[in-house]
């Protein structure tokens, strides 16, 4: 019961129905490839000797996994546990609580530009709740400013204690993210004027995300739709749960979990800066384990002002492309995404 009171009530209503959600968005095949995939490794200290490793990852998957990355493997642990603790807070403290600059969502994955989550109506249920945070605004987080209102203290507590692990994390994923990047750059000979803001640090935010298992024993519910990223970037740490998929070949393919490593995959704008070499890979995750998944996901974008150029798709920056995204959720129900901006 201590479990329950911690979902949204929106979940505690569905718990013993499956999700109204479509797992495969349409996709022709249903089931994943049963084995996981091994997907391809970069050695973040080898970036220099083997180049060609990291482009053609980003060329024929558009997802890869990073080791060597030089991030603590006990700061990835007690991130994961401080992210568990603080999803197992009563729901109704978290809603008081996760207050500006910090964005607490449900059931969308998709939030406007200030945080809120979008509207997306009763067919688009994924069964996750997240926590929004932007690096640059970490110094406010659990700054003690929360109500008194009972359970709010534990949050607020538990928030203070995760403030130092995020900040000591956002700062090795923006290294990370620089380099990967810088690499990918040189990769595509990009014209250094305008490749130098087409990722900027201070657009960083991390999203901590607990998938919901469903008490249903059928082995086949899912956590979120699939979806391409709008970033430059994403970088994912995951916990032992596992259940992300990745969309190949009119396939979906299982991706084994390796909680010491970090997942990256490229993003809408990283295709469109590639003139579409780079693919932006269209991912889903299926918790299938009767235990709840936790995640960490870095995202990083173009400056804010910068002019996103190709050869392929019409000028535009990442603000054009966001309100975009949100017309069509509103209007559609969904993201449309770079086919509005490609060339005819």
């Amino acid at each position: 019961m201590e479990l329950e009171s911690s979902y949204p009530p929106l979940f505690r209503r569905l718990r013993d129905s499956a999700p109204a959600i479509d797992p495969d968005n349409g996709s022709p095949t249903a089931n994943p490839i049963p084995e996981p995939h091994p997907i391809p490794l970069i050695d973040l200290q080898r970036l220099d000797v083997e180049p060609e490793r990291l482009g053609e990852a980003c060329r024929e998957l558009g997802i890869f996994r990073v080791v060597n990355h030089g991030v603590p493997l006990d700061l990835l642990t007690r991130l994961r546990s401080h992210a568990r603790r603080l999803f197992s807070l009563p729901f109704e403290s978290k809603q008081a609580s996760f207050t500006t600059p910090l964005s607490y969502f449900w059931a969308t994955p998709v939030l406007t530009p200030s945080g809120s989550a979008v509207s997306r109506g009763s067919q688009s249920v994924n069964w996750v709740e997240g926590l929004q945070v932007p690096v640059g605004q970490l110094s406010l987080l659990g700054d003690g400013d929360g109500d008194d209102d009972d359970g709010d203290d534990d949050v607020v507590t538990v928030l203070a204690g995760l403030r130092s692990l995020l900040q000591e994390y956002g700062v090795h994923l923006a290294r990370i993210a620089k380099l990967l990047f810088q690499a990918m750059a040189d990769d595509l000979r990009l014209d250094p004027t305008h490749s130098k803001s087409y990722l900027s640090e201070s657009t960083g935010f991390i999203r901590l995300y607990r998938y919901l298992h469903c008490s249903k024993a059928d082995g086949d519910m899912s956590g979120m739709e699939a979806h391409s990223d709008s970033s430059v970037l994403t970088i994912l740490c995951e916990d032992d749960v596992g259940g992300l998929e990745f969309y190949k070949d009119e396939q979906w393919i299982r991706v084994q979990s390796a909680p010491d490593t970090l997942i990256v995959n490229v993003g809408d704008m990283l295709q469109v800066m590639s003139d579409d070499k780079y693919i932006s890979v269209k991912h889903r995750v299926k918790v299938k384990k009767p235990e709840d998944r936790i995640s960490l996901c870095y995202f990083v974008f173009p400056g804010q002002d910068s002019v996103i150029r190709s050869v392929k798709y019409r000028p535009f920056t990442y603000a054009d492309f966001q309100a975009q995204v949100q017309r069509d959720v509103k209007t559609l129900g969904f993201k449309v995404g770079l086919p509005r901006f490609k060339l005819d």
